[in-house]
């Protein structure tokens, strides 16, 4: 950035300015509105706006087992180096390059100007309008056939490209301008005014890309961005386009860096803190400044505002910065009786803003606001993490990034509502699959007392797809790591950096721990404060990867990997159990288990027979259907290399010092449709795609919530084909025994035995009625549950999870829909199509039903129920506050309607 000769000429008046403009303090100016999107290139331009050369893809690689081995990286042969961007783009990296020497050139020229989508005044009034976060694929159609049931069967690949006017007034002259995109999936070319700007080719990570040398205040500007996402290049679905937020910074020449601040809290007691908060300071200018940099720490309130005076102050005086140059200070605060930040329940999560300012002769030049929390970590091999003092076992989950219906656009209301979900459950922790969230995602987990596991990279070297990451890690591994380590490390909620998850490089030796030994370095450089981890489903023990990283994670090796005895001889892994060998391997390091069980289930649908064993795969006949591609509710079946969490949990319980675990996964998730690839998202999660727990959630909320009364019950009791015939009935509670009642009569008492997670009677002959349960704890009454077989559907049931949102165009109501009958049950499995429509200020933006075979387009407003629910997301207009009227209709039965109020304000 500091060498560039076109900034030095924009910028060489900059410092005379300042005393003239104190209008050049910062500005931060969200770009969601005015943008332009078109899907492909211009005729002959493709070959042109080539980021770098792609191997040539002969077959799909879609449908491959989960746990394949990774494969070595294939050259791409073609035209000469000298034909695509990545020497324009490469330079972008440079700030994220600790070695000077290894920063790259940026050649002369602009390519691509002469592209016709890119000039400033090519007519794109045709093009469509959209509003960002923008994911273009997810509205379909579905691919029905052929591969990509991996990615979803939605199509993420091919160019396209976002157009807009930037405002860059007159006034601006003199400011460093500055375009910071969230995340955008994927290879990002931008030109501004026709003239190359840069790029980033990894679609997860955040990025900077500076426009003042470009830029034309007051006049008219022109900012295009090409993405070139390709195909095969995901195991799941990593969504298209803007995907996240994108906004324009405007600064003086003089400025708190990109992600210039770090706070530390080395020392914390409960009568004081002691707050360390390290601040780099750009300098834009043609001459060298001196400025004075003032923090300020100020207590925030449960939604993040600031309260009160500060509760503590320091000044660092005259700070030379050099002419295109950075200076540096820290400053050291004391804070007496901190609000600690910690995760929740057990703790409060409170936290503090750093409120940093340069000040100058001529006033104040910059104000960097950074929240941060006051916690300290400790991570004890026999007894796991300490928080504050206090062990906290990780009841973690992991999560990918999609939001269903929603898919990739990142919506704050929508990532609330899962991480709320998931904490009613007793979650206290996510591990980010794989790759870094959305920044609003860490908010999230900050305010409401989740712990993180922020990871980076799914591959290194070695590929798993045949156009994934590996294609850029030799260039990129190094800026994109410590790109996410600037922007993510003020964040109390994360308590560790996870560089790669289950790698080819676990199969290489001490060539793939000498890649380790590198990511984990930059880590510690960039924060030396949390340890790092890669999530291992291969290396052993005795293997040089482990040794490389602080943390040992993981994946389903705990437990044991294909023990069955029908694997023996085959040659997918097989692993015997793995705890023990690692701790005494290890025995100064933490191990936790950072995917188990990967256990499949649809919400609401049962099969038979049930297997008596406590964990089982997935095979027609033993859970699984293949030919209506569903899986049991019974929660007792797996993919090959994983197990049911009854299994899991007596694993754990059999190796207390392991730390916890993460389960796979909390949510379904688009795409890598294990078992049945015909689909379009995942059987792995707790949670279904619509946000509907299947009975797995109840389970997990009777080990981690064991505090709360609790008790649940299935199968439903709605079977009349099955009168008269076995069908076992299973009890999931926080108590220790139970007594279930068909029909007011005793089926007997049950007691948890040593490693017994539910209770189970394998022996119920279904008789239509009601079955009830009394559970038990320490021989008292403690919850109670019950089912009854519904009667014929009869009427819809609307219910909205908020009855009043902010009418800001992004904030949402999620409605349930629910088939019933005459009582008002649940119809177990009504399968009615359901039209959806809205009256008021507000819009349907998407439906679901949860079900993982449902090709029908997300936008769709009609929609059958699946398991006698479906849902309805709603969001409001910006700007128009009213009443919304959602109304939900189908053949034959009652319609039903629900009413959401938007605010302006709110």
């Amino acid at each position: 950035m500091h060498g560039n000769p076109w900034r030095r000429a924009a910028a060489g008046l900059a410092l005379a300015l300042v005393a003239a403009l104190p209008a050049l303090a910062r500005e931060r100016i969200d770009l969601a509105t005015g943008w332009r999107f078109h899907r492909g290139d211009p005729a002959g331009a493709s070959a042109r706006l080539m980021y770098d050369q792609r191997p040539e893809v002969t077959a799909s690689a879609d449908g491959k087992v989960a746990d394949a081995r990774p494969d070595e990286a294939v050259k791409a042969t073609g035209a000469a180096s000298g034909l695509v961007l990545k020497p324009w783009v490469l330079p972008s990296a440079n700030a994220f390059i600790g070695d000077p020497a290894r920063r790259h050139r940026r050649p002369d020229g602009h390519p691509g100007s002469d592209v016709a989508f890119v000039q400033p005044g090519f007519d794109d009034r045709g093009w469509q309008a959209v509003t960002l976060p923008h994911d273009w694929a997810i509205a379909g159609p579905f691919l029905q056939t052929g591969p990509y049931g991996g990615m979803g069967r939605l199509q993420t690949w091919g160019p396209v490209w976002y157009r807009r006017a930037l405002d860059i007034p007159a006034s601006d002259q003199g400011r460093s301008l500055f375009l910071d995109v969230d995340g955008a999936m994927a290879y990002a070319t931008v030109w501004l005014n026709g003239k190359l700007v840069g790029g980033w080719p990894y679609g997860y990570n955040s990025f900077r890309l500076d426009l003042t040398p470009w830029a034309r205040p007051g006049g008219a500007n022109q900012l295009v961005i090409r993405l070139d996402n390709p195909p095969e290049s995901a195991r799941w679905y990593p969504g298209a386009g803007l995907y996240r937020k994108v906004w324009l910074t405007k600064t003086a020449p003089v400025h708190v860096a990109h992600w210039g601040t770090t706070v530390t809290t080395p020392e914390v007691s409960a009568e004081q803190a002691t707050v360390q908060v390290r601040v780099r300071v750009d300098n834009d200018g043609a001459a060298a400044a001196a400025v004075d940099v003032l923090t300020e720490v100020f207590a925030l309130d449960a939604d993040g505002r600031p309260t009160g005076d500060a509760v503590a102050a320091a000044r660092n005086p005259g700070l030379g910065v050099p002419a295109a140059g950075q200076g540096e200070v820290t400053a050291s605060l004391r804070i007496a009786r901190p609000r600690l930040w910690g995760p929740a329940p057990q703790q409060l999560p409170q936290r503090y803003v750093a409120v940093t300012r340069l000040v100058g002769a001529a006033g104040e030049l910059d104000r960097h606001e950074t929240p941060f929390g006051i916690r300290t970590l400790r991570f004890d091999a026999d007894t796991g993490l300490h928080v504050n003092g206090q062990p906290v076992k990780l009841q973690g989950v992991n999560l990918h990034h999609d939001l269903g219906a929603l898919g990739a656009a990142f919506n704050v209301r929508a990532a609330e509502r899962q991480l709320q979900i998931l904490q009613a459950m007793g979650a206290n922790a996510i591990r980010l699959a794989h790759n870094p969230p959305a920044p609003e995602f860490l908010d999230l987990c900050d305010r409401l007392g989740l712990l993180v596991v922020d990871e980076i990279f799914d591959s290194w070297e070695r590929k798993k797809t045949p156009l994934d990451f590996h294609l850029i890690f030799p260039d990129w591994h190094e800026p994109d790591l410590r790109a996410m380590l600037r922007r993510d490390r003020n964040h109390p909620s994360i308590v560790m950096w996870s560089i790669g998850n289950e790698v080819g490089e676990q199969y290489t030796g001490e060539a793939g721990a000498a890649v380790a030994r590198r990511l984990h370095q930059i880590a510690r450089e960039e924060d030396p404060t949390r340890p790092t981890t890669t999530a291992m489903n291969f290396a052993k023990s005795d293997m040089p990867l482990p040794a490389e990283v602080d943390v040992i994670s993981l994946n389903y090796q705990g437990e044991g990997i294909r023990q069955d005895p029908e694997f023996i001889g085959t040659d997918r892994i097989r692993t015997p159990p793995q705890y023990p060998h690692f701790h005494a391997k290890f025995p100064g390091k933490l191990i936790v288990s950072s995917e188990t069980a990967s256990a499949f289930s649809s919400r609401g649908v049962y099969l038979f027979p049930v297997t008596p064993a406590q964990s089982s795969i997935t095979r027609d006949g033993r859970g699984g259907d293949s030919q209506a591609l569903q899986v049991s509710g019974y929660e007792l079946h797996a993919v090959d290399f994983g197990a049911s969490a009854d299994k899991v949990f007596k694993a754990l319980d059999a190796h207390p010092f392991v730390a916890g675990e993460f389960v796979w996964t909390g949510f379904d998730y688009l795409g890598e449709p294990t078992p049945y690839y015909a689909a379009r998202s995942s059987y792995s999660g707790i949670v279904d795609l619509a946000g509907f727990p299947k009975d797995r959630y109840w389970l997990y909320q009777s080990r981690w919530r064991p505090e709360l009364p609790m008790a649940h019950l299935l199968p439903h009791w709605t079977w009349p084909e099955r009168m008269g015939q076995v069908t076992p009935v299973h009890a999931f509670t926080s108590g220790d025994e139970a007594e279930l009642f068909l029909n007011g009569r005793s089926l007997g008492k049950r007691k948890k035995g040593a490693g017994e997670y539910r209770l189970r009677w394998d022996d119920v002959v279904y008789e239509p009625g009601t079955l009830t349960l009394q559970a038990y704890k320490g021989g008292q009454p403690w919850a109670t549950a019950s089912v009854a077989t519904a009667g014929a559907a009869t009427r819809l049931a609307l219910q909205a999870d908020r009855g009043t949102i902010a009418a800001d165009g992004s904030d949402l109501s999620f409605v349930t829909l629910r088939i019933t009958d005459a009582q008002g049950r649940t119809v177990p499995r009504a399968d009615a199509r359901i039209r959806f429509s809205i009256d008021g200020p507000g819009d349907i933006v998407a439906t679901d039903n949860g079900d993982a075979t449902s090709f029908e387009a997300f936008p769709s407003l009609s929609r059958r129920a699946f398991s006698g629910q479906a849902l309805a997301i709603v969001r409001g207009r910006a700007g128009v506050a009213g009443k919304l009227t959602v109304r939900a209709q189908a053949d034959g039965l009652t319609a039903a309607e629900v009413t959401v109020d938007t605010q302006q304000g709110r």
